[in-house]
């Protein structure tokens, strides 16, 4: 399932995310599929972290991959699309798809998912774990899926 509008997230490619030839980093691709996600939290009005009562919860990452189709490079500005997949009792998977803007159209560069879990770390014992996402928060991302 696809929902009609992903998030969008646009940047342009800084220096200190290049290597020597002007070419984005691979690892740089994972920090904005995160931004990508923590648009999509902002537009819910839900926490990616929250800490109450001495328990942190928070999105730990299962899995993720990433397929490049093609390099970007310092200055180029580009576009990550965030879709939400699957929302489960405990993890969300989502689905990114990354362009190149500038030209006459985008130009695909990079294909991606992602899937993060729910989780808590109590305070007392430090013990991470995963819970159960809220039904707000499951209704509001399945209402995405479609």
């Amino acid at each position: 399932m696809s929902m009609s509008s992903p998030i969008s997230y646009k940047k342009k490619v800084e220096f200190s995310e290049t290597d020597m030839a002007g070419i984005a980093h691979f690892t740089n691709f994972f920090r904005w599929m995160e931004a990508a996600e923590a648009e999509l939290f902002e537009s819910l009005g839900a926490p990616l972290i929250e800490s109450s009562n001495g328990t942190t919860s928070g999105w730990p990452r299962v899995r993720v991959s990433a397929e490049f189709h093609a390099p970007v490079h310092f200055r180029d500005e580009i576009e990550v699309e965030l879709t939400v997949k699957q929302v489960k009792i405990r993890a969300v998977e989502y689905a990114f798809r990354i362009f190149r803007l500038g030209g006459h159209e985008p130009l695909h560069v990079a294909t991606a998912s992602m899937t993060t879990v729910f989780a808590r770390r109590n305070a007392e014992t430090g013990a991470i774990e995963s819970a159960e996402i809220s039904p707000a928060l499951t209704e509001a991302l399945e209402r995405l899926a479609k």
